[in-house]
């Protein structure tokens, strides 16, 4: 069939698939360099809890099986092994059977991953990577030309992705409708990047264009994707440019980078220049396997479909326990203003207001106002987003912040790990507290005049100060 097949895409599909192992890898490594403290056996929120309380076909993986933290980082490790291997193009030797199996194996598992990994792993990107994983199976390898309608379920993912966002933004605040949102964005965002405070500084006509280049990335210019090229390509380009613009302003995972492999896989490299390399006919169980995956996800699309055209849209939503066809959004209310959980400790023996207590410093979010942001994106520091949200109501920490405020009670290794600076690193605190600071960007003369990037105020008390577990005394009596 001359139909399934678009020789000239095969570029394409080699850029996105080596886009996509390379944030296959991030997402993986940042599994395997953090699980223990979040979800470990002896972790914030235990995977063996969470596997006791549910039922297998809720969130079916590798860990249903088995699980022990071993077990997890064979898991995690084997995913970076096996993205270097596709970096590397590996699947290309292959046959396509083998070259299609090879991509299927990470997504099964960070599929595996994703099911145990509570709220630490309930963000979009986690979503989108899954999905845009399970597509790349079907891309097919090698010397195959690559399948038409797998290259339109891409588009589909992209269109959703960014149509979504600016459905959710224009439906959501009103900063947004007035193009006055970008006014607070670059200072309240969950986690700044180091060129956040410039952007945060820009005059305010320039947020104005901002704000409405946004609504026409994400509202106008999607719909560009399904039309002939050279339209698609220039679409996805603008889309990559404003992806890049995010990238610069702020820190969100791979989030922009995916989007950006999925808009590099909808231009049409041919009409820049290069003849496509002799391509073999798919065979014809490929053929079929490519039209049933397309009616699956055509299928599974009419809930996400039917949200993005609903008055009560919802942002970053799995319809399936497979997440295969997902919904996507973010931003659809801005914050005024910054809060900022500080989490400190005392070694004294008493706890009050008097006692020296000392500051923990986390690797991305703010802390010291005198520390600029530092650039982590596309590596996800998950304690420090989930900070974010904890600041902004106490509910979204309820399952977890008791089990980390203990673990720094007891100086645990691999919470430790997770932060940039431990004020006690040899005997722990006596007291764990924590407090809510408002923060505000400095202007040009603070910063100039005391080096500060942060002014920060004391707004409330998050966490009662927590005391050390008093070791049980023994008498020695029988």
């Amino acid at each position: 069939m001359e139909w399934f097949t678009a020789d000239g895409y095969w570029l394409s599909r080699l850029i996105f698939q080596r886009a996509l192992a390379v944030v296959y890898l991030v997402a993986f490594l940042t599994a395997a360099l953090q699980f223990r403290a979040l979800i470990g056996e002896r972790g914030m929120l235990p995977v063996p809890e969470l596997l006791r309380r549910t039922r297998w076909w809720e969130a079916p993986g590798l860990f249903r099986l088995h699980y022990s933290d071993r077990f997890f980082a064979t898991v995690a490790w084997s995913g970076c092994a096996v993205s270097v291997a596709l970096i590397a193009g590996l699947d290309g030797l292959l046959p396509l059977w083998g070259g299609m199996l090879l991509w299927a194996l990470p997504w099964v598992l960070y599929l595996s991953i994703v099911q145990v990994g509570q709220v630490w792993y309930g963000f979009g990107w986690e979503s989108l990577l899954l999905e845009t994983g399970f597509l790349a199976v079907f891309l097919g390898t090698g010397d195959t030309a690559p399948p038409v309608l797998v290259l339109w379920l891409l588009r589909w993912l992209l269109f959703r992705v960014e149509f979504g966002a600016g459905l959710i933004k224009i439906r959501g605040d009103a900063c947004w409708r007035r193009l006055t949102c970008l006014d607070f964005h670059h200072e309240t965002q969950p986690m700044p990047g180091p060129l956040s405070w410039f952007f945060h500084r820009l005059p305010r006509p320039v947020h104005r264009v901002e704000a409405a280049a946004n609504h026409v990335t994400q509202l106008l210019v999607p719909f560009l994707l399904f039309t002939p090229q050279p339209v698609a390509s220039a679409a996805a380009g603008l889309m990559v440019i404003t992806q890049l613009w995010l990238v610069l302003s702020g820190n969100f995972a791979w989030l922009n980078w995916l989007t950006i492999a999925l808009a590099l896989s909808a231009v049409d490299w041919h009409l820049i220049g290069g003849r496509p390399p002799a391509l073999s006919a798919p065979p014809l169980w490929y053929e079929v396997a490519v039209i049933a995956v397309t009616a699956l996800v055509l299928v599974l699309s009419y809930r996400p479909a039917r949200n993005l055209l609903s008055r009560r849209q919802v942002m970053n939503r799995s319809f399936d326990p497979l997440h295969l066809v997902n919904t996507y959004g973010a931003f659809g209310s801005i914050s005024r203003l910054r809060l900022e959980v500080v989490v400190e400790g005392t070694a004294d023996p008493v706890a009050h207001d008097g006692a020296h207590w000392r500051e923990y410093g986390f690797r991305g979010k703010p802390g010291d106002p005198r520390r600029m942001a530092r650039q982590f994106a596309p590596y996800h520091l998950r304690l420090d987003w989930m900070m974010w949200f904890a600041a902004l109501s106490p509910a979204y920490a309820r399952a977890w912040f008791g089990p980390f405020a203990e673990r720094l009670l007891g100086n645990d290794r691999d919470t430790l790990r997770l932060l940039r600076h431990n004020p006690f690193p040899g005997t722990p605190p006596a007291h764990v507290r924590a407090r809510v600071y408002h923060y505000r960007y400095t202007d040009w003369r603070e910063l100039r005049a005391t080096g500060r990037w942060w002014h920060r105020t004391y707004v409330r008390e998050f966490m009662r100060p927590m005391a050390r577990p008093v070791p049980l005394r023994t008498t020695g009596r029988p």
